[in-house]
């Protein structure tokens, strides 16, 4: 009996030893499988990086392309007006010399010229009861114009717009206007190579002092003594006193010197454009820097002398909120002023000797200040200038003097006649070109040397010089309005076939799109570099077409070709991409009546209101359909999470910022007033509300699945909680610097909330990113204690193995997993966006997890529908988060929410977290509409993820291409500068924008989810 039992053991052991290595048998070829299918993973995910990175620069190039045609371009001259060469021939007229004056004799041997950045006209107009702030606090030019008519001038001083101090200050000094594109001989510089004033005041031996805005130096290398100048930072919108004081503490004591040390003084005050930018116009620190201008003006006038011309000038103005860059009336409006101890400014010609009360009446252009300062100052005008003299300059005192007008308008129009000789021969420009300003000139030309010293003739050869000037100036204007139509087609096309490409990998039916990327980049590979050689021989042979242009075309049409023939050889095929359900019409028809709207202005102007009632559109067909659902889960989920999603809509629409467009029909909630940058007092509760209420709500949506586990708990309930009550006390910080509430230095202030933002900035991206990728699933597993086993021989594995556990969070692991990539962009984001954007981007945090649940209920992650009303979210969130289409909303404070002085490339990346934050998040957030209530082995995630970046890309691209062509299309309209290429452009940014953090963020995001996930339950 002891026997056998001895040998039922034994057989029982060897049993358990063979079952031991049956099961360590199978784990091996497991984990042998897992490897298998990780090494595919990982390919196919780098061939789809590979693969939309393609398509990424495809946008680019066709960008570029339309670019190049569409925005302006003039031929930049490298001709020099010389001393001793005037243009033109008469008696009185011969050539001097600099002591004397070149071409006329000079009024001032020293001049101190004084921009106050962003003077709008309306600041010097006296305004009875103090109306706004900006009213009645720089009195000193209106006051001296009115009481010295013939010492003082102030003058409405209108802009060419853009309006942005770097194009105005060119305009200033040579006389020329703006354009994008400025083609010359040293393109890929900043500095001004054409003849300017600045260089013919250097050559004529004066020493040039600057004080203040350090953009002079950019534009005007080595032309400032070193010793006397002093620049500053010109960028930092937050400091409205470091330059203005720097520029008083060195200004004054030169003037006071009583030597020799300058001739011409250029200080340019930045405060006043700093306090718009900050405050806006209407608000007590604008009006103390208005004062402080008007102090430091009146001490500038007693310490002059009788050989020095003062003059004071805007170089553009301001809009409602303090912002400038585009056309408005506000914007373009500045002011001019000038002054001389002596008595030398006259009003005969036209019997106003008071200044105008609006800048409707008598305005002169900036770019006429460069012909009168010449003149006045002895020195040539600089060849390119296309201004006239500015009469009351040279009229006289007392009774008009017509013969000096009509001398200086004389040789005014010669350069100008002399500049549009050589410009014509440069282009290649046909004579009728100019005929009507040929004849002009040849009238005006007779009368003038048959005046002799008759008043009358005198003062009609004026206007007619007058009269030529202003033909003139016509025809440069529409010379420069020429638009590179072959170019801009080039771009068309690209993106075109770019946007066909995509909705045939996007939507076509092939599930196998990861796998397909390998035979796609082959072909695509051949053919670009096929391509590429083709436009390289054009490039050579046809130098017309430029080697770099026609090696770009090639490759991109290259590239084109190859990824079609390799649709046409997959195996499966690509069916045409039609909708095959309302869901896939709905997605088409969204996008296509956006896409046709931009042909018109005011849907263009109304795009934050279509979209609102796009999502709404889309609210009431998720209702309808989750109505209809069979499951009574899915159906009391989809009608929750579509009212959800509708009222944070509604929610979000709230927060506003109009355009100038849109008045009196909206109202600004943005900041605290329409016509202020910052916000109001009340709205700092937004960003400790949403550190109180966001990370619930989320946790809210986790718990739903059993997925508040692991992970999550220490991110979501801890880290992202406190990084935005951080944020928070960041703009509460702001608040308390803006409206001095705390008795701390302004220093100190500044030190503690950028030092807070950069904490949250490396909590979001460097501390939240290395714990995505190392962050386990979020899950929670309950094992249950293992049965009593007397069997002694048995395996310990075996008697201790578990024969079942609970997994909770099962579920949605993929998505619960994901979403943490989500909150760290959202945290990083409401960090850069004022307490209301901040709140919008909480906002659309829920929405995309709300729109994540309806998706997932009414079975729609391989529908076109998801993607498409994510980006639609994201376009609804650049309008809540304060921007609009147009460059004056770019919020450029945001470059110092973390930082304290400019620094490459950080600030500008922050304000383009700030633009484009909305557009961002939702592109990180693509892959959760696949992810969401994913279990862990989902086959074809992969693909699927693909799919619906594909088509979020899609929507994009054909926003982006919609703008283009009708900004091509209408680009003789009235509102093309003003509505239509600012939109283009912002579609544009965006559209490469979210290319690339779809690529680098979604995609390479997802790898590190999948990867997280797939290491516990294995690869599928």
């Amino acid at each position: 009996m002891e026997e056998n039992d001895s040998t039922s053991s034994q057989i029982k052991g060897t049993k358990s030893r063979h079952a031991a290595s049956n099961n360590a048998s199978s784990e091996d070829s497991i984990a042998r499988n897992n490897r298998k299918k990780a090494i595919q993973f990982k390919a196919f995910h780098g061939l789809l990086i590979v693969f939309f990175f393609w398509i990424l620069a495809l946008h680019a190039l066709g960008i570029y392309f339309f670019t190049k045609g569409f925005l302006l371009t003039r031929l930049v001259l490298d001709h020099k007006s010389q001393c001793a060469s005037p243009p033109i021939e008469a008696p009185g007229l011969s050539p001097g010399s600099y002591s004397a004056g070149c071409w006329y004799p000079k009024t001032f041997d020293r001049a101190v010229i004084i921009i106050i950045d962003a003077l709008r006209y309306d600041f010097t107009v006296p305004a009875p009861g103090n109306v706004h702030h900006f009213h009645n606090a720089l009195e000193v030019l209106h006051e001296t114009a009115l009481q010295q008519p013939e010492s003082a001038l102030l003058l409405p001083f209108i802009a060419d717009p853009p309006t942005a101090t770097l194009q105005r200050l060119k305009g200033l000094t040579t006389g020329t206007l703006p354009t994008f594109i400025d083609l010359g001989s040293n393109f890929g510089g900043t500095a001004i190579e054409e003849d300017n004033l600045i260089a013919q005041l250097h050559d004529s031996g004066k020493t040039l002092v600057h004080l203040g805005d350090d953009t002079w130096h950019s534009l005007f290398p080595g032309y400032f003594d070193p010793n006397l100048t002093h620049a500053y930072d010109s960028f930092n919108v937050w400091d409205l006193h470091t330059v203005d004081n720097g520029v008083t503490e060195h200004l004054i004591p030169l003037l006071k010197s009583g030597t020799r040390q300058w001739d011409v003084i250029i200080g340019h005050y930045l405060g006043v454009d700093h306090a718009g930018h900050r405050y806006g116009p209407d608000h007590a620190a604008t009006n103390d820097k208005l004062k402080q201008m008007d102090r430091v003006i009146r001490e500038i006038m007693s310490a002059l002398d009788d050989d020095t011309l003062l003059v004071v000038m805007g170089d553009h103005g301001m809009d409602t909120k303090g912002d400038h860059g585009g056309e408005s009336d506000d914007e373009v409006e500045a002011a001019l002023w000038m002054y001389s101890t002596k008595a030398v400014f006259g009003h005969g010609h036209n019997g106003h000797s008071e200044p105008p009360r609006t800048a409707k009446e008598r305005p002169v252009g900036q770019i006429d200040l460069v012909p009168t300062l010449a003149l006045l100052l002895g020195v040539p005008i600089p060849f390119n200038n296309l201004g006239s003299p500015i009469s009351e300059a040279f009229v006289g005192p007392g009774q008009a003097d017509w013969k000096t007008l009509a001398a200086v308008n004389a040789l005014s129009s010669a350069q100008i006649r002399r500049y549009q000789k050589e410009y014509s021969i440069a282009r290649g420009l046909s004579q009728e070109v100019f005929s009507v300003a040929y004849y002009l000139w040849e009238v005006a030309l007779s009368m003038w040397k048959d005046a002799t010293d008759n008043t009358s003739s005198n003062e009609k050869a004026s206007e007619a010089f007058t009269s030529y000037q202003t033909e003139n100036l016509r025809v440069c204007r529409s010379l420069w309005a020429r638009f590179d139509v072959p170019s801009m087609l080039y771009g068309i096309t690209i993106l075109g076939s770019a946007l066909i490409l995509l909705a045939f990998y996007a939507r076509a039916t092939n599930p196998c799109r990861a796998e397909d990327s390998a035979l796609f980049l082959r072909q695509i590979t051949i053919y670009a570099v096929l391509g590429l050689a083709l436009g390289f021989s054009i490039g050579l042979t046809n130098v017309a077409a430029g080697l770099l242009d026609s090696a770009l075309l090639g490759t991109a049409g290259g590239s084109i070709v190859g990824f079609a023939s390799a649709i046409a050889r997959t195996s499966k095929g690509y069916p045409f991409p039609l909708p095959t359900s309302t869901w896939g019409w709905l997605s088409v028809l969204l996008t296509s009546l956006q896409a046709i709207g931009f042909a018109s202005n005011s849907f263009t102007i109304w795009e934050d209101e279509i979209l609102l009632f796009f999502l709404g559109t889309f609210a009431f067909m998720s209702l309808a359909a989750s109505l209809r659902q069979k499951a009574p889960t899915d159906r009391a989920l989809g009608l929750l999470q579509t009212c959800l999603f509708f009222i944070f809509t509604r929610i979000a629409s709230l927060s506003r910022l109009c355009r100038e467009e849109q008045m009196p029909y909206c109202k600004s909630t943005y900041y605290s007033s329409a016509t202020s940058s910052t916000s109001a007092s009340w709205q700092l509760f937004i960003p400790y509300t949403l550190s109180l209420l966001l990370p619930s709500f989320i946790k809210g949506y986790y718990k739903g699945t059993r997925s508040y586990a692991g992970s999550a708990i220490l991110w979501i309930g801890v880290v992202f909680r406190m990084g935005l009550l951080a944020s928070a006390i960041h703009w509460t910080l702001d608040a308390a610097d803006d409206n001095d509430w705390l008795d701390v230095s302004k220093d100190t202030v500044r030190l503690v909330k950028t030092t807070l933002a950069q904490l949250i900035l490396g909590v979001a991206f460097i501390a939240g990113t290395t714990y995505y990728v190392w962050a386990t699933p979020c899950i929670s597993i309950e094992v249950p204690p293992p049965p009593q086993d007397n069997d002694r021989n048995a395996a310990p594995a075996a008697r201790t193995k578990p024969k079942s556990m609970n997994v909770f969070g099962y579920g949605n692991m993929h998505g619960s997993r994901y979403f943490l990539l989500v909150t760290n962009w959202v945290l990083a984001v409401i960090l850069v966006q004022k307490p209301m954007g901040g709140g919008a981007i909480g906002i659309l945090a829920l929405q995309i997890l709300a729109l994540a649940e309806v998706i997932d209920s009414n079975d729609l992650s391989r529908s076109a529908i998801g993607p498409v009303v994510l980006g639609m979210l994201g376009n609804f969130h650049f309008f809540k988060t304060g921007h609009q289409a147009t460059l004056s909303s770019i919020q450029w404070e945001s470059a110092f929410v973390a930082l304290k002085t400019i620094r490459y490339p950080w600030s500008p990346l922050l304000v383009i977290l700030n633009t484009y934050g909305a557009q961002i998040v939702t592109a990180v957030a693509v892959p959760l509409l696949v992810l969401w209530k994913q279990p862990p082995r989902k086959k074809g995630l992969l693909g699927d993820v693909a799919m619906a970046v594909a088509t979020y890309m899609l929507y994009f691209a054909a926003i982006n291409l919609a703008t283009t062509m009708w900004a091509g299309w209408l680009r003789r309209h009235l509102m093309l500068f003003r509505i239509f290429s600012p939109r283009f452009m912002t579609g544009a940014a965006a559209l490469l924008i979210v290319d690339l953090v779809c690529v680098f963020v979604a995609i390479g995001g997802f790898r590190w989810s999948m990867q997280s996930v797939s290491q516990v339950f294995g690869w599928a």
